[in-house]
């Protein structure tokens, strides 16, 4: 018979082996999951010095179809790729990791729609690797129809983000689009940050980020240099955050244009915090046709600025009207509300540093100003702090001095 001591000794190592088994199988299990199947576009074709338009293609579809995680792969390199659109829904989530440098056709006749790169309808989404996005704006650039007075509409945005969720966008650079760098539409949850936009200040309507209809978006720790508004936030835009990014050459950072179309959504919720306007048109604006749509833009705060040598550091613009495109002398139905401006620093180019101009038809709501401090040093006379058709609470220290309300 066996005894006692030796029944329980091997009871204890069936159960340890068992234990090491089911240990294994959970670390095996668990390691196939974490292991990203990887889709390099060596494999499909794609060439350094080549076109991969259709290598790229052919990998983003066996990634979009791989359960769990997976990567897209452009090597380091130089690349030629036409328009393409990545969609989804995918079966997990996917990562495009572009690591070398992919340019764009040069002449507008290769684009068909609005877009060169587009990721659509995609959910669990990171774009990252270090590379570069070269739009090949400087081919349409000071063409007849893109002169920098006409509006340049019908040329292609480089990157277009539509209806993307949980997504991450980080260490990649955008340079010389030949319209905006980036545009989000229909977009929830979505970080960029460590994003590089480069294009030089007379490139037109090259606006860096622009975003609408688009919730609980994050731009972090970002730098732009670009010919329009580095940062855009159009209608439909809710809990945006915009921080430490570096903006210049460029239009500052903006609200809107709001008003222009029918139906456009309110904004609601944006900050701007910890941000450097150097060399800019604007520092950070609000902006809305008059003769508008009704509509309405709210808790919107502008805290902790650095403006070096910027032409109108902050603004709240009513009368928004480039190329008279609107009757200028009909207001604004654009409803401004719970807005603050704290903490604002540095020097202007213009005597305009502190511009509140709001509409006579709905005048601006409790708008909050406190601690501005913004330097001129033109000959024709001190900086001024201009109030239309808004009565602003103030607070704290103020250069220059606080308006006198028209």
């Amino acid at each position: 018979m066996f005894s006692n001591q030796y029944y329980n000794n091997n009871i204890m190592g069936l159960k340890i082996n068992m234990g090491s088994t089911i240990a294994l199988l959970l670390l095996l299990a668990y390691a196939a999951n974490a292991q990203p199947g990887v889709f390099d576009i060596r494999k499909y074709g794609g060439k350094s010095n080549g076109d991969i338009t259709q290598a790229v293609i052919k990998a983003w579809q066996g990634a979009c179809q791989t359960a769990g995680r997976s990567k897209v792969v452009i090597p380091k390199g130089i690349y030629r790729m036409g328009a393409v659109t990545f969609s989804g829904p995918c079966k997990g989530r996917i990562e495009f990791q572009i690591q070398g440098t992919v340019q764009a056709p040069g002449g507008r006749g290769y684009f068909k729609s609005g877009s060169w790169v587009t990721f659509l309808r995609i959910d669990g989404f990171t774009l990252s690797g270090g590379g570069t996005f070269d739009g090949k704006g400087k081919s349409v650039w000071g063409t007849k129809s893109c002169s920098g007075i006409k509006y340049c509409g019908d040329l292609p945005i480089s990157l277009r983000f539509d209806f993307i969720s949980n997504g991450l966008i980080q260490g990649i650079t955008s340079l010389d689009s030949k319209q905006f760098h980036i545009n989000l539409l229909g977009c929830k949850n979505v970080t960029f940050q460590r994003v590089n936009i480069i294009a030089p200040g007379n490139s037109p309507n090259t606006d860096g980020i622009h975003l609408g209809r688009s919730s609980g978006i994050r731009i972090l720790d970002t730098k732009i240099a670009t010919g329009d508004d580095c940062v855009s936030i159009g209608d439909g835009s809710r809990d945006i955050l915009v921080q430490r990014v570096t903006c210049g050459p460029g239009h500052g950072i903006s609200i809107g244009s709001l008003g222009k179309y029918t139906n456009e959504e309110p904004v609601v919720g944006v900050k701007v915090l910890d941000c450097t306007m150097t060399n800019t048109q604007n520092g950070v604006r609000i902006k809305t046709w008059p003769n508008s749509f009704a509509g309405t833009a709210s808790d919107l705060h502008f805290e902790n600025l650095v403006m070096n040598n910027v032409d109108y550091p902050v603004l709240i613009d009513q009368s928004y009207c480039p190329w008279r495109q609107c009757k200028a002398q009909i207001p604004s139905k654009i409803k401004i509300s719970d807005v603050s401006f704290k903490n604002i620093k540095g020097t202007a180019n213009t005597k305009g540093a502190v511009k509140l101009i709001c509409s006579k038809a709905v005048p601006c709501k409790n708008v909050k100003v406190t601690d501005i401090d913004i330097r001129y040093q033109g000959k024709d006379g001190p900086a001024t702090f201009q109030c239309t058709n808004v009565n602003p609470t103030l607070g704290g220290k103020h250069n220059p001095l606080p308006c006198t309300v028209k």
